[in-house]
């Protein structure tokens, strides 16, 4: 494996890592969820991430070196969300995949890839051109 393609999937679990965190945050239950909820989380959204984001390239150098395609990681956010929704419900016990946690999911997600993504194309490329 490439080591770039190492780098993106190292940042994109910390990125995924850094969503389920926030969304924990927002509801305040950060400090008091057990263990298991955030790994009901977190696990589940990075599973249908890494099966999504190959499907559309993201881990192509023609794709994620080229700003016009940072709209993929996004796409990719928001095609993962219902899949990690049911993941999640299975990983849970077969609890109900409710509606606006897949929408929330999914908008986090998007938002979150594209601002990781965009970080790794603007430092990739200010190395390529100072070199």
């Amino acid at each position: 494996m490439k080591k770039k393609t190492t780098f993106l999937l190292l940042g994109d679990t910390l990125a995924v890592g850094l969503i389920t965190v926030i969304g924990f945050l927002s509801h305040e239950t950060l400090l008091t969820a057990p263990l298991l909820r955030l790994a009901a989380t977190f696990f589940p959204t990075l599973l249908a991430w890494l099966l999504i984001a190959p499907w559309l390239g993201l881990y192509r150098s023609e794709i994620y070196s080229n700003f016009r395609q940072l709209w993929r990681a996004g796409w990719a956010g928001i095609l993962a969300a219902p899949l990690a929704g049911l993941f999640r419900s299975l990983m849970l016990g077969g609890v109900p995949i409710l509606p606006v946690f897949v929408l929330v999911l999914a908008a986090t997600s998007a938002f979150g890839m594209i601002i990781w993504r965009g970080i790794w194309w603007f430092f990739t490329r200010a190395r390529k051109i100072k070199n």
